[in-house]
């Protein structure tokens, strides 16, 4: 699909699949979901740009590179929180804001409950983060909330994305991209992911 780039490495193939082992305990499960985001965004922010600056090493000055733009990071709450803390191991200079929604599960719909975006440069760099894109409810509802009055480059970065959640994303906001693991085979009657790797929100913070 355009716009879609499935990070094909073999650090982050061995991450996800320990992710989806049922056996795999909370705590190893955020530790897990911190290092494979950490890949996620290195692949997804390959194309910031950068400013020249003078660099006073112990030695003598010497070039470097500095980014040229505001990187805000979006967690879609809850289960996006997990992707945060390697966010900010790669980008520590980064704002992090949030936006609570949830699945209403009779009707599958996306419905907003909390939210607090840091104020940022007309140009900055959005990465908009949440580990499962399944019916793309969220992330629609996500971007739409984002673009409402603020401005930026948009990306979005998931762990796993059903088929039907990309083309709900694509068809809403074709022009931002999206970063993942994988593309698993399609949603259930329940519209979760197959196979997945579960409730991603209950695995990490160990709840039912």
């Amino acid at each position: 699909m355009t716009g879609v780039t499935v990070v094909d490495h073999p650090l982050v193939a061995r991450h996800l699949s320990v992710l989806r082992d049922r056996a795999t305990p909370s705590s190893d499960f955020r530790r897990r979901l911190s290092d494979v985001s950490m890949l996620l965004l290195y692949e997804a922010l390959r194309d910031l740009r950068v400013r020249e600056d003078d660099i006073e090493t112990p030695l003598e000055t010497t070039g470097g590179m500095r980014l040229a733009d505001e990187i805000v990071v979006i967690a879609i709450l809850r289960a996006g929180l997990g992707m945060t803390d390697g966010a900010l191991r790669l980008i520590p200079e980064a704002r992090v804001g949030h936006l609570g929604i949830y699945r209403d599960e009779a009707a599958l719909q996306p419905v907003g409950y909390y939210e607090s975006i840091p104020r940022h440069a007309a140009n900055a760099e959005i990465v908009v983060a949440d580990p499962m894109l399944a019916t793309g409810g969220s992330a629609v509802h996500a971007l739409e909330r984002i673009k409402r009055d603020t401005s930026g480059r948009l990306r979005f970065v998931c762990l796993v994305a059903a088929p039907e959640g990309l083309r709900a994303l694509h068809d809403a906001h074709p022009e931002v991209p999206v970063w993942c693991a994988a593309i698993d085979r399609q949603l259930d009657e329940r519209g979760y992911i197959r196979p997945g790797l579960g409730d991603a929100g209950d695995r990490i913070f160990g709840t039912d």
